[in-house]
This record gives C-alpha cells, sequence and structure tokens, in this order.
C-alpha cells in the first residue's frame, strides 16, 4: 500500500512511502520492546538529560519542522513556529520534573516500611492525528519514555513526513536507538500489532469511532489504554462579559488551526440580552481573517486537511440550512478552502450543532437563564472543555461545579498546557496525559511492603 503525503494547498503530492506489512512491523516493534529492557534499567535522573537535549534538537530544527507542518497539513507558518516551541517546552518541563513525578510515597503501616513506586509498563503504541502533527506525538511519547517505556508510533497517513521527522528528532537528540520509532502503518495493521507480545500499552488521540475500534482491540488483549477523543466544546458568554475580550477570544478558540483542534470551542452559547452585539462583533472581527497560503506570513487561516473534509463541513452547514440556519458571513468551498463561516439562528438538532465540526466553521445560539444554559451545555455526548465568560463569582463556581467536562476555562480559551493533565469524560474519552497525572497512566502502580 502507497501511503501519500498531499500538500492540501495545492493538491500536490509531495512524496509516496510504501507502508510496512504486519510481520515487517511486529519486527520493529520487537526492536522496541528489546532496547526497552535496557531503558528501563537506567534511573530516572540518568533518562531526564535525553528530553533536554530533544528541545534544543527542535529548536534548532524548527524552521524545518513548521514549513512541513505547512506544507503536509495546510497549518499557518506562524502557528506551526509556536506548535513546535511548545513541544520544546514539554521536554524541558519533563526533564526538570520527572523525578518529583515519580518519586516513590512513603505509606505508614504496621510493617517496617510500606511504599509505592512507579515502573514502566513497558512498549506503548501511539496512534496519533493530523492536526497537531508534532504537539500529540511529543505530549504523548516524551512522558512515556522518560518513565522508562518505549515508544512505537503509527502517525495519521497524511502526515508521513512528519512521523518521519519526529523519529530523527529523537535519534539526533541521542536516544538509544530503536526506543522510539515510527511505523508507516495502515488503521488495520495497528489495530492487529495491538496483539502483539511487544506493545504493553496504547494511547489515541483520534475520532471517538476511531477510539471505540481501539478499546475493544485493549480489551480483548487486556492492555492499558488512554483515549484523547472527540469534542464539541461549549463556549458560554454572559451578559456581564467583558463582550470586547470573549468576542477576540472566540474567533480564536474557534479558527486556530482552521477549527480543526478537539479542544476547540465549537458551540457558542450567548446570552439573548448581547445577542446582536455578539453577531455583530463576530461578523466585524470575521473580516480580519486572512484566508490563504499557509506559509504565508500573513495567512491566519490556511486550508483544512483535505479537499474531502472541507466538503464534510460543507455538508453539515446545507443540512443546517435546510433546517432553518442562516450564513450571516462565509461558507464557500474551494478546494481545501473553507471560507470561515458564522452561522446563527441554530437549534439544538442541527448538524453544525449536534455533531462534531472539524473546519472554521463558528456557530451560535442564545439563552435566557444561568440553568438554561448549563443544560445545552451539558447537551452532548463530548466532555472535553467548556468555557465560561462571566465576571460573577458566585456563578463561575456553579458552573465549574456543574459543567461536565474534563477542562474548565473562565474568561478565557481552553488550551492544553504541559504542566496540567488532559482529557475528558463521556464520549470524549478516558485517562489523562501530561503533568503528574499524564506520565502516571503507564506506569505499574507498584506496592512494596518491608517486614
Amino acid at each position: 500500500m502507497t501511503m501519500h503525503s498531499k500538500n492540501p494547498a495545492t493538491g500536490e503530492i509531495l512524496k509516496e512511502f510504501e507502508t510496512l506489512s504486519l510481520e515487517e512491523a511486529t519486527a520493529k516493534a520487537n526492536k522496541t520492546k528489546i532496547a526497552q529492557k535496557e531503558w528501563r534499567k537506567m534511573s530516572v535522573e540518568e533518562r531526564t538529560p535525553f528530553a533536554k537535549k530533544l528541545a534544543g534538537v527542535l529548536r534548532e530544527n524548527l524552521e524545518d519542522y513548521a514549513r512541513l507542518m505547512s506544507l503536509e497539513m495546510g497549518k499557518p507558518v506562524t502557528q506551526a513556529r509556536a506548535e513546535v516551541e511548545k513541544c520544546a517546552v514539554l521536554c524541558e518541563l519533563f526533564s526538570y520534573n520527572t523525578a518529583d513525578y515519580l518519586k516513590p510515597i512513603e505509606i505508614q503501616t504496621a510493617a517496617a516500611r510500606s511504599y509505592v513506586r512507579f515502573d514502566p509498563l513497558g512498549v506503548l503504541l501511539a496512534i496519533m492525528p493530523w492536526n497537531y502533527p508534532f504537539w500529540q506525538v511529543i505530549r504523548a511519547a516524551v512522558p512515556a519514555l522518560m518513565a522508562g517505556n518505549g515508544v512505537i508510533l503509527k502517525h495519521a497517513s497524511n502526515v508521513p513526513q512528519c512521523a518521519l521527522a519526529i523519529e530523527s528528532a529523537f535519534a539526533l537528540a541521542g536516544f538509544p536507538t530503536s526506543i522510539f520509532q515510527t511505523l508507516l502503518i495502515d488503521g488495520q495493521t495497528a489495530s492487529a500489532l495491538i496483539s502483539s507480545p511487544s506493545i504493553d500499552c496504547v494511547t489515541l488521540t483520534g475520532s471517538t469511532q476511531a477510539g471505540l475500534r481501539v478499546a475493544n482491540e485493549c480489551a480483548k488483549n487486556l492492555k492499558k489504554v488512554v483515549l484523547e477523543l472527540g469534542g464539541s466544546d461549549p463556549f458560554i458568554i454572559f451578559e456581564d462579559a467583558d463582550l470586547e475580550k470573549s468576542c477576540i477570544t472566540a474567533l480564536t478558540a474557534r479558527m486556530q488551526n482552521a477549527g480543526q483542534s478537539c479542544i476547540a470551542a465549537k458551540r457558542f452559547i450567548v446570552h439573548s440580552s448581547i445577542s446582536k452585539k455578539f453577531e455583530e462583533r463576530m461578523t466585524e472581527l470575521f473580516k480580519t481573517i486572512v484566508l490563504g497560503n499557509p506559509l504565508d506570513e500573513k495567512t491566519t487561516v490556511g486550508p483544512v486537511a483535505t479537499s474531502d473534509f472541507a466538503l464534510q463541513l460543507r455538508n453539515q452547514l446545507d443540512r443546517s440550512l435546510s433546517m432553518g440556519a442562516r450564513i450571516i458571513t462565509g461558507g464557500e468551498v474551494n478546494g481545501a478552502f473553507f471560507t470561515p463561516a458564522l452561522v446563527g439562528s441554530v437549534t439544538h438538532n442541527m448538524p453544525v450543532w449536534n455533531e462534531e465540526t472539524f473546519g472554521p466553521l463558528m456557530a451560535y445560539t442564545t439563552f435566557e437563564t444561568e440553568e438554561q444554559a448549563l443544560e445545552i451545555a451539558n447537551a452532548t455526548e463530548y466532555g472535553l472543555g467548556a468555557v465560561v465568560w462571566t465576571t460573577n463569582t458566585e456563578r463561575q463556581q456553579r458552573m465549574i461545579h456543574s459543567l461536565d467536562a474534563g477542562t474548565i476555562t473562565i474568561n478565557g480559551l481552553t488550551k492544553s498546557d504541559p504542566r496540567l493533565p488532559f482529557g475528558g469524560t463521556k464520549k470524549s474519552g478516558l485517562g489523562r496525559e501530561m503533568g503528574e497525572f499524564g506520565i502516571k497512566e503507564f506506569v505499574n502502580v507498584k506496592t512494596v511492603v518491608v517486614s
């Protein structure tokens, strides 16, 4: 099978790669398993300098990596640079903090000594998406490696060059041979690989449907899995909010990475008393968006990853229009480019509201009471993030307590931070990434009792 690296902005095929067979993939996984047995013998203090070296490699090659992301999946180059830098920051964080995160915990019992230590599980199979081709991999792989695991990467089929560049970065940082490997394989081969004795645990970032398939394979093989899946995050603006700041933030929250983010705000819930002003200001802000070549420094929104994705987004919009929604601005399709759309008169049964919209489309509805806002926000199968704009501190606490989401943001936009655990509830997944909670997902919590 041939894997294509294709520029979504031009339709040009950049490179082609032959995928590995299951037998070839298994042989490579076996090599990582062997390497991991030696890697785990090293102390945390011996492993963590490799993460700091990786941070240096990422920064030294920042321009090349950023350009590669722009060419292969259409990310504006300015955002691509920020992604590489964020990866470097995460590497430094885990180089400094892993020893504290994994420090044994003493527990008083009747024994002479009782404590809990954290040992690696083995080899992690990381199945990663294309929308943040460096960040998604680094945030999963680096904590796992610092804990003493090996990592096999199955990246999205449309970013093979990014996948191989990441493997090269680990090699340039001096990580042991085969401790991190990229396998150019399809989804079927990845699913089959889960049952291999060389794979001990799995992490997936992707759609809920893909997560269900992987979870089923892990269940059949009794292997630990972390799933970071879809989202349809609410962005609630109360009547007492700073409307200017909330609107400017809303634009970024929806249009960052051309709206192709699981954690992006997708359902905008605005108090009826300010809805007219919200629509007017958002219409003005949409005029500031620069849609174009992702390699152009002025571009703020590039193409979506494929022309099929653009058509899918337009299909969701058309079905909603037939149900009474109205386009305020945007919505045109040209190849993989989708003109950023602002959609009003939205009801909760419309596809632009009750389906995950993975692209630059902002849909908003209105509410009258706090209880209604909460009901609308929680009326989704997803539970990744939620944003609330209000200056009322008591209301803030009520919303924090009652919203069904893995991350709640007050008067800002939801974004992942390597210092904080990240993940969702309901059909947005299970488990956490990053921070102390994330690194402990793929360890054996080992109880030791000394009599």
